[in-house]
């Protein structure tokens, strides 16, 4: 009997260390990808239109053409006018979203205000491209 509960207790803490480790790399996944949706947000806020496609997923650039991103973001962008201050709402690391194939995402939301649009949320989410590199999958503003 004793034995057994030695099993199950360290089987219990090799789950909490690898539970961890796993959590420590989610973080740093988000950190990552905070930083990239940082970058590539600071783009699309100087009006940058064409190169915040240029620098984006992959799988962005396979389902909106350059010049249907830059039409569609001025005629949704340009309307709310400069921002004015963004907040990090939440972060979240997951490897699967509707629609999309499999890999790693962080959707990330923050609260924004624009000079003329007081509240908003911004959702971006960065996708662990094929290069190793975090680059924006989707943008939407709500």
């Amino acid at each position: 009997m004793k034995s057994r509960t030695g099993l199950v207790l360290s089987l219990t803490i090799l789950s909490i260390i690898f539970s961890m480790g796993a959590l420590q790399a989610n973080e740093v996944a988000e950190k990552a990808a905070v930083a990239a949706a940082g970058a590539w947000l600071s783009l699309v806020d100087g009006e940058n239109y064409a190169e915040s496609w240029n620098q984006a997923a992959g799988l962005f650039k396979a389902a909106v053409t350059k010049e249907q991103w830059q039409n569609t973001v001025r005629a949704v962008r340009v309307p709310l006018g400069k921002v004015v201050a963004r907040k990090l709402k939440s972060k979240q690391y997951t490897k699967t979203l509707p629609g999309l194939p499999d890999g790693e995402y962080v959707v990330i939301q923050y609260e924004t205000m624009f000079e003329k649009k007081q509240s908003a949320i911004e959702t971006v989410t960065p996708l662990l491209d094929k290069d190793g590199k975090w680059r924006v999958s989707g943008y939407y503003i709500k």
